[in-house]
Order: C-alpha cells, then structure tokens, then sequence
C-alpha cells in the first residue's frame, strides 16, 4: 500500500465530483498533494462543488475530461464513476494506476481498519461495530458507503485514530488495488446493481471479493456462513476465516444457540445477548448483530462492552425504522431497500397484512424471487418512479396494484388500501435517483408526508 509520504510528490487526478470525489480532493490538497478534479456532468449539477473546489484553490474541469487529466501520476476514483467509463478504459491503456477513495483514506490513517461489505446488513453492521468502539472509548472513524466519506471524516477528524469502522460498496471495491482491512465482513451476496456488471451476477461477486484480496492469514474474515454464495465467494480468501450462522452451531465464529447469540473469537464462547434482550428483531439483525459482535471482539474489544452497546443498539434510520401508527395501522420507512432480497427481509419481518409503497429506478434486476411472498403477504402495492410500469406488470399477477404520481398520493393512496392491523411499508427495490438525490432524501420525503397524513407527531 502506498503511504501518504509516497503520494505527496505525485500528481494526482481525482474523476468524479460527486461526495467522494469532492471529499478525496480536498484532503489530498491539504496533504500537499497536486491534485486535479475532472467531472462529466456540468457544473450546474455540481455548484457547491465547484464553490469549493474554486475556494480551495483546486483546479478543476466540469463538463467532459480534457487531455489534462492525463497528466498525472495517479487516478482516484470516486465510487459514482462506472468501472468502464471510457476516461478509465483510456488509462488502463495507458498504464495509469487507478486507486478508490477508500484507499486515500486509508494512506493517511494508521490503525486497525473493520470493512463490512455485502448487499444487505452492511450499513447495520457497521453502525453497531462503530456504537461498540465508541462504547470501548476508542476513538473511533465511521465512514464509507454509510453517509459520510471517508476521506470526508479524516479530513475533518482531530487527534488520532485508534479503529476505522468502514461500510464499503461494491463500487468502491471496483478501483481497489492495495486496500487492506485488518477485519473484514461479508455479510450477504445476493443480485443486486446488475445494470453496472453487465447483467453478470458472477462480476457482481467478484467485486465482493476485492475486500479480502490483500488480506493474509494475520488478517480476520467474518462472513455469512448461511449464504451459499459467501461461502464459496471465501473460499479464496487468506485470512483467518470466521463464520458465522443464525441456523446451526459453529465451533467457532458466532451462532444463535438457545436463544442466545454467541460468538467464539479465539478467546472460548461467549455469551453476546439474548435474543428477547434485544432491540432489534428478525433472523437477519441476529446475523448484523454476531457479525459486528464477532469483528470488534477480534479486534480486542471486550465481550462485556459488546454486550452493552448490542443491548443498547436501536436499529439503523431508514431500514424497517418505526414512524408512526394511525388507526390500527403501523407505517415503517425501508427506504434503504433498493434490491429484491431486502423487500424479502422486510415482508419476511411482519406477519400481518403490508401495504407496500415500491419503486424507482430499476437496476435490471428479476421481480420473480418476490412474487411468492408478495402474493402471500401484501394486501395492495402502490408503485412509483421509473419501474413502476415494469413492477406493475409483473406483480398485478399476484396482488391489487395501483401508480402514483408522487410520494404524497402513494401514501395517501396506501392508506385508504390499509386495514386497521395492516403494515404501510416503503420498501422500493429500487434506488432512488429517478426522484430523489439517495434513499435518504427518499426516507425523509416518504416520513414527511405520513406525518402530513397521519397529524400527528412522528418518531424521529
């Protein structure tokens, strides 16, 4: 890996304006790096960016890639920027080495790093593995694909640093070369982003797989021991291997025994918390739960500050969040769900009826795996955004289907489709950039418009 007294007498160019990008020029700038940023969209899309970029003294390009950013030493990648965008099929050919903003980050932080990556949990995970080192009073970074970039916090962090708690992306693991986590964390493979692998799950995998590529057997790998797919995606991997299951007992790793979840880190078992104990519910925040339990553990926190935190832990905004209940009839925001298999989790977590808000952009993704559970679970759908066309033709097969213009009417529209005892449930299956800037934009539209209807004050 390079270290940032390497990189200071590059010059580097930064593709991409977007939160990362932005983030990974400025703190090259202030690390004395030469750093050019380089945007295809046009400035009006970016205007805070390029106010920044303009009072930083940074230069810069909205609009299209001139021959400039060829002149440079490195390419950083910020994660929005397709791994075949033609700027970068240029620079393979040119031998120009391409690094993510995650490994920027990294070359200026000196401690140990957790990596959680997966299509689904990952974001739970690393928020509770986050909540158990602050709760250890380590001074603890959390950042990625989670909110905030991670250049973003270390450009905004004072004083050292002992753990880095990281959610990544499959995107951000594209343009990885020499990223290396101490502690790695898979936590499900399933279909999801096709229409950036070409339609090929087997590319998709092997994005996931770049988490451990650097890692060796001093390294630890904590991974979805129920999903077939991780295990065999593992099977190539260096590190220390730990799995971890919710269906059977493990020797070690981490695994539900008598309503209990357990973890074995190399120190004997370990009692985490019992399952009635928690705050969070469901089979899939039992395995979020052992897998952040199980990464801190490894890296030395105690078992009895990881039972504080995971009792304490309340869930994360914007996946199965709680907002209100009207009339017998309980609103929960999954606006975090943008693939099948989380719209499956969610139904999965309810045994009453769902009215079920869904849709958005669609990433060529299969409706069939949903179908069963939509015919068996969901009163009505309420369809939105560009797939709804798509969506309704396939699950008017199963369930009562309406469209909605917008937020306001499809809320509107499921609630006079609900029945006292019914869930009303935002869980699109889609990402949110056909109307809104990310799913928590989505999220936070969805929550104001219930608290329009429903008149009364809302969970925050």
């Amino acid at each position: 890996m390079q270290r940032a007294f390497d990189i200071a007498s590059l010059k580097v160019t930064v593709i991409g304006a977007a939160r990362s990008g932005l983030a990974a020029a400025r703190l090259l700038k202030r690390k004395g790096v030469t750093v050019f940023l380089t945007e295809l969209s046009p400035e009006q899309k970016y205007e805070e960016a390029a106010r920044i970029m303009r009072a930083e003294d940074i230069p810069h390009e909205f609009g299209g890639h001139s021959d400039r950013v060829f002149d440079a030493d490195l390419f950083v990648v910020s994660p929005g920027v397709p791994s075949d965008a033609p700027v970068l099929h240029r620079a393979e050919q040119i031998s120009m080495p391409i690094i993510s903003e995650i490994e920027v980050g990294a070359m200026f932080l000196d401690c140990p790093i957790i990596a959680v990556t997966g299509t689904n949990g990952k974001t739970t995970t690393t928020t509770l593995a986050g909540d158990i080192g602050a709760a250890a009073e380590e001074r603890t970074l959390v950042a990625g694909n989670i909110g905030l970039a991670f250049t973003d916090a270390i450009l905004h962090n004072e004083g050292p640093v002992n753990l880095a708690v990281l959610e990544i992306s499959s995107f951000q693991l594209d343009t990885c070369a020499s990223f290396h986590p101490t502690t790695a964390v898979i936590t499900t493979i399933t279909p999801d982003h096709l229409n950036r692998y070409h339609g090929d799950f087997r590319e998709y995998v092997a994005s996931k797989q770049r988490i451990f590529m650097n890692m060796s057997a001093g390294d630890h790998l904590v991974y979805n021991y129920d999903d077939p797919v991780v295990v065999d995606a593992v099977k190539t991997a260096s590190a220390d291997l730990f799995p971890v299951s919710s269906l059977q007992r493990l020797s070690r790793g981490g695994w539900r025994e008598n309503g209990t979840l357990v973890i074995d880190a190399g120190e004997g078992k370990e009692i985490v918390a019992r399952v009635d104990d928690l705050q969070v519910h469901g089979r899939h925040n039992h395995m979020n739960v052992l897998m952040a339990a199980l990464a801190t553990r490894l890296e030395g926190v105690s078992i009895d500050v990881i039972r504080r935190a995971v009792l304490e832990f309340r869930g994360v905004e914007h996946r199965l969040e709680y907002v209100c209940e009207v009339d017998g009839i309980t609103w929960i925001n999954d606006s975090k769900a943008t693939n099948i298999d989380s719209v499956v989790i969610a139904l999965q977590s309810y045994k009453n009826p769902v009215v079920l808000i869904a849709g958005g952009r669609d990433k060529d993704a299969l409706y069939e795996p949903l179908l069963e559970i939509v015919k068996d679970r969901v009163r009505a759908m309420v369809l939105i955004g560009e797939s709804a066309e798509r969506m309704e033709a396939e699950f008017s097969k199963v369930t009562r289907v309406t469209r909605a213009r917008d937020m306001l009417e499809a809320v509107n529209i499921a609630r006079m489709a609900a029945q006292p005892g019914d869930i009303a449930m935002l869980s699109p299956a889609c990402a949110s950039f056909d109307m809104y800037d990310n799913f928590e934009h989505r999220g936070r539209v969805f929550k104001e418009c219930v608290r329009t209807f429903c008149r009364e004050p809302m969970v925050a």
